[in-house]
């Protein structure tokens, strides 16, 4: 056992029980890049499982209060025919489209926004604890705890359908529980790929595994839309099941650390050396043997460069991206597409495709940071270019669906592209700044802090938008394009050090060229 090992990866050397099958089954060790594959399949089913949990309440939405819609389609009469039946007769044979008590109410949008207020909450408080509770605990069993919990109260939501429950306060406590379990997932995932993996092509490598995010939303959708005509109990009870057993594969084949398998790096995966000039030849998360690593305190992470500017900015793109999480598919029932309104099921179905632009966008962002090396120019000139996408979509996808289908596209692009690269990337980048002299265990509390302050700005926005929507949803637009100009102005210095970084880089390379060629003079 190698004697840098401290306390916590002693008790993590013992391979999962999955892992050891599998070197069984191959009677030989795994090596380093198979590894590394069982991580990025197995973080992104986890993580995947964790948002199709989450996506299910804003699909259910207009199946619990129909009337909402009352106040945008006024002049529609026959889309809310069931307004004046008797709450007794909903209670005690329910079909789709006659909403339950108590969200068929006139406060029944409000209560929706509390109660994903409540979930956010939590999630964002829950995400402070969990970063430093996974940089002091095993990650797998972290996890799998997480996502068992997680599974259990998203389920016990929908059994409120099944115990006939209409007391708000029921499913007020059952969402601020899932939310805490739900914390855990983040900071875990993020804190094992960054583990695994070095800064090099880490941009384009998460871009790509935080497909797990647009899938979880865009299969979360789909389950909850098409279980709804059997009881809108099944939309959140079939996401707990799935979610739950991702988190029985977490806990068999998930390897959180190199060393925690005994993993071998070969020299093809280790990072190529960094340009001239620059001292650090090693991997990011290579650390001296002789120095016992210690997990990094909540304050002295705040401190570490880059931290509180991108967690600020976080703050506003998050809360961009989970408003449109929460309430697309209920701002699209709501809205006559080419004089037409879609069904609630066609509503949650149509909106999966703002989370396929998000995919497209953070491959996107983490490709350009990654060949720019600019994170922060990356993620604000999203933002910038996510105001007009919000603009064009409320003012023309009502025209025809062609066209909303392809704005909605390109505005999920811009909103989830630098929240995918701020939330992946660049907390792993800050999770192993230099300022850290090559301590990894500050990977799950970096990230933790980032997205746990993302994660207030993501319980603010749904929440505003459930007392705003149902005055105006001019306003509700008028609010994200703000957030996304605040957003991309949060990164200004950071934008001023890496484009004075450019200059500098590019006078050097100048000058070394120049050199030669005065040289031949002579």
């Amino acid at each position: 056992m190698s004697p840098s090992l401290d306390p916590v990866e002693r008790n993590q050397i013992k391979p999962p029980i999955g892992i050891r099958f599998l070197e069984c089954v191959k009677k030989r060790r795994l090596s380093y890049g198979t590894h590394q594959a069982i991580v990025l399949i197995v973080t992104f089913l986890a993580y995947a499982s964790y948002h199709a949990a989450r996506k299910t309440t804003s699909i259910v939405k207009s199946t619990l209060d129909p009337q909402s819609s009352e106040v945008g389609l006024r002049f529609v009469p026959w889309r809310i025919t069931y307004s004046n039946e008797p709450v007794a007769r909903k209670r005690s044979s329910w079909k789709l489209g006659e909403g339950w008590a108590p969200f068929d109410a006139s406060d029944g949008t409000a209560l929706l926004g509390e109660l994903d207020l409540a979930f956010l909450a939590i999630y964002a408080i829950g995400m402070f604890f969990s970063g430093h509770l996974g940089d002091r605990m095993n990650l797998r069993i972290f996890l799998t705890i997480g996502m068992v919990g997680t599974g259990i109260f998203t389920s016990l939501f929908g059994v409120g359908f099944w115990a006939n429950v209409h007391n708000f306060y029921y499913y007020l406590i059952v969402q601020m529980l899932a939310g805490l379990f739900q914390s855990t997932g983040w900071p875990s995932v993020v804190a094992v790929v960054g583990k695994w993996f070095g800064k090099r092509k880490r941009g384009l490598i998460m871009g790509i595994w935080n497909a797990h995010t647009s899938v979880g939303n865009i299969s979360g959708s789909l389950i909850a839309a098409a279980m709804l005509s059997y009881g809108w109990g099944w939309s959140f009870v079939l996401p707990g099941l799935v979610i739950a057993f991702a988190g029985l594969l977490v806990f068999l084949l998930l390897p959180v650390s190199p060393e925690a398998v005994g993993a071998d790096k070969d020299e093809d995966e280790l990072d190529s050396p960094n340009k001239a000039g620059e001292g650090v030849t090693e991997p990011l998360l290579a650390s001296d043997p002789d120095v016992k690593q210690e997990a990094v305190g909540f304050i002295e992470a705040w401190k570490i460069p880059g931290v509180a500017p991108f967690a600020l900015c976080l703050f506003f793109s998050k809360l961009v991206a989970y408003t449109f999480l929460y309430w697309l598919p209920f701002y699209i029932s709501q809205t006559a597409i080419d004089g037409k309104y879609l069904s609630d099921g066609s509503s949650g179905n149509l909106s999966t495709l703002f989370d396929v632009g998000g995919v497209v966008g953070g491959i996107l962002a983490g490709h350009i940071s990654d060949r720019l090396d600019a994170r922060a120019i990356t993620a604000a000139s999203f933002m910038y270019c996510a105001i007009p996408a919000l603009f064009f979509y409320r003012s023309y996808g009502h025209l025809s669906l062609g066209l909303n289908i392809a704005l909605m596209f390109i505005t999920g692009m811009f909103v989830n592209g630098p929240y995918a690269l701020i939330t992946t990337a660049v907390s792993a980048d800050l999770g192993t700044h230099s300022s850290l002299k090559g301590n990894s265990r500050a990977l799950a509390t970096v990230t933790a802090i980032i997205d746990g302050t993302g994660s207030v700005g993501a319980a603010i926005g749904p929440l505003l938008t459930g007392y705003i929507s149902s005055k105006s949803w001019n306003a509700v637009f008028a609010m994200l394009m703000a957030a996304a100009l605040v957003a991309g102005l949060l990164l200004t210095r950071l934008i001023v050090v890496e484009v004075a970084a450019k200059i500098a880089e590019s006078r050097s390379q100048g000058s070394t060229s120049r050199a030669p060629a005065a040289a031949l003079d002579v």
